[in-house]
């Protein structure tokens, strides 16, 4: 039941609005002008004792890559439902990935925290990416990545 309540706290609200309230926010990230093929990421959001809770977008349709995003795949275990109907292309080096979600209010302000593990074919892996705490205060602020990921943002 405890999974449940956090998948329903991470997806949208739409199916059982009267359960939880939910916020369109736009995440973009903005890849830096790296040498090399398209970048897989995975967004995934934490509890505030690091436990993982959720997965929220997966960029990078070929599930032989996932195990290189590896805080995710140790995480999840690699499992492929944790990603069923949400992912998109890989990201290509100098473009932007821009995703609207619903996602519940009550992830904000609450210790919750948003990651992206990066990895690029025949290049270094970039677990933890980014991790940035979900709190209203820090939306529309940009937050650098680590290697891969020029800059972060969240909108509500």
């Amino acid at each position: 039941m405890k999974s449940l309540l956090a998948t329903l706290a991470l997806t949208t609200a739409l199916t059982l609005p009267g359960y939880a309230m939910a916020r369109p926010v736009t995440l973009t990230t903005q890849l830096n002008n790296y040498r090399g093929d398209g970048a897989y990421l995975a967004l995934y959001v934490s509890d505030s004792s690091g436990a993982y809770v959720g997965s929220l977008w997966m960029a990078g349709g070929k599930s032989k890559y996932y195990e290189h995003l590896t805080d995710w795949y140790r995480a999840t275990g690699g499992d492929p439902a944790q990603v069923n109907g949400i992912t998109g292309a890989s990201v290509g080096a100098g473009r932007s990935l821009e995703i609207t979600l619903d996602l519940a209010d009550a992830l904000f302000d609450a210790g919750y925290t948003l990651h992206i593990d990066a990895a690029v074919e025949d290049m270094r892996d970039s677990p933890n990416e980014v991790a940035v705490p979900l709190t209203t205060d820090g939306a529309g602020t940009p937050v650098s990545g680590r290697r891969y990921i020029a800059s972060f943002t969240y909108d509500m």
